[in-house]
């Protein structure tokens, strides 16, 4: 459930005083290219990282910014349980399912909150991450911490009175989350498949708040997927960071590019074939089969993110690629529309 200007000041530690890292010069089209790795744009103003905290308007928008409302994109997975169970004509169901990614937006921003506070002092030496609130200093650690115990504990309990099996799947998600934060995004290989896990857990926690049972094959779908957009951010981080990748993220030590290139060619592969089968197959869809009618969605879909990924030299931040590339987002409009003319027509 994977796109450099010139490096800002470093923060000193506690034991010496602040100090100005050597600039480092790169063209505008990195710089752009590195601003599409993470939420913000590339043309904010860079934020001196020795700051100690700012105006309270500044530090409620820092946590808001740093709860990452872009990659809220993400959890519309968590509605594939009321689209495919042929359940949006049933209000309270929709509601729920609303209510279900609503949670999900609020679980996955703690994560983030905490992923910050804890990788400030790397994201302090990036080119972009340094302008993130946490690392930039606006908003203090503590305070990033507790916002975020509030609010995982807030979402667990409204997920456990929505349904108590949507409240134990959301709590896998935050267990992984922490894993994978703590752990996991350390590990070669385990780092993708944790991120991939926690869009399969996403799915899950769709169908059982509503209720309703979901086809293996969307399982096997979603994980593909993750692992496809997921290594294509690998991907580019190697290719836009070289010899620095480690210093942004330990595991790209552990990765190259004639690696990564086979994984993609690999889940490229099985994913295709997985969504083909899966068309044929589900029990959950039209006996006529008119949902293989929507394979040519995702056969462009994914020949055009490749496009970007080897080409246009994007897909950094998928969320990104996906709001700013019209091609890619016309064809994922398409695809839904399809597919629930298929679904609840056919």
């Amino acid at each position: 459930m994977t796109d450099t200007p010139s490096a800002g000041q470093t923060p000193g530690t506690a034991d010496e005083p602040n100090r100005t890292a050597p600039s480092r010069q790169t063209s505008e089209g990195e710089m752009n290219q590195a601003g599409r790795s993470r939420g913000d744009g590339p043309g904010e103003a860079h934020v001196n990282p020795a700051r100690t905290g700012g105006t309270s308007g500044a530090i409620i928008w820092g946590l808001v910014r740093s709860l990452r409302p872009r990659q809220w994109l993400k959890n519309g997975v968590v509605l594939a349980g009321i689209v495919f169970a042929r359940e949006l004509g049933d209000p309270e169901r929709v509601a729920r399912a609303v209510i279900a990614a609503a949670l999900f937006c609020l679980l996955s921003g703690a994560v983030y909150l905490v992923n910050d506070v804890l990788d400030r002092e790397k994201d302090q030496h990036h080119p972009v991450k340094s302008r993130r609130p946490i690392a930039a200093g606006i908003v203090p650690p503590a305070l990033a911490i507790a916002v975020a115990l509030v609010i995982a504990i807030g979402a667990l309990a409204s997920a456990t009175m929505l349904a108590p099996a949507f409240g134990a799947t959301a709590m896998a998600y935050l267990i992984l989350q922490a894993l994978y934060v703590a752990v996991m995004k350390h590990i070669v290989i385990l780092d993708v498949l944790a991120v991939a896990s926690g869009f399969v857990l996403r799915a899950a926690a769709g169908a059982l708040a509503i209720d309703v049972p979901i086809s293996p094959w969307l399982y096997v779908v979603t994980l593909l997927l993750a692992l496809f957009l997921v290594l294509g951010k690998r991907r580019q981080e190697l290719v836009l960071l070289t010899s620095d990748a480690a210093n942004h993220r330990d595991v790209l030590r552990n990765y190259s590019l004639p690696f990564v290139d086979q994984l993609l060619s690999i889940v490229t592969t099985a994913l295709i074939v997985s969504y083909m089968l899966y068309t044929f197959f589900s029990e959950n869809l039209p006996r006529s089969h008119a949902m293989m009618l929507t394979i040519p969605f995702p056969l462009y879909g994914i020949f055009r993110y490749l496009y970007l990924i080897h080409v246009r030299g994007d897909g950094g931040a998928p969320e990104e690629v996906l709001l700013r590339d019209r091609p890619l987002a016309w064809c994922c409009v398409a695809w839904v529309a399809a597919s629930i003319a298929v679904v609840y027509l056919g």
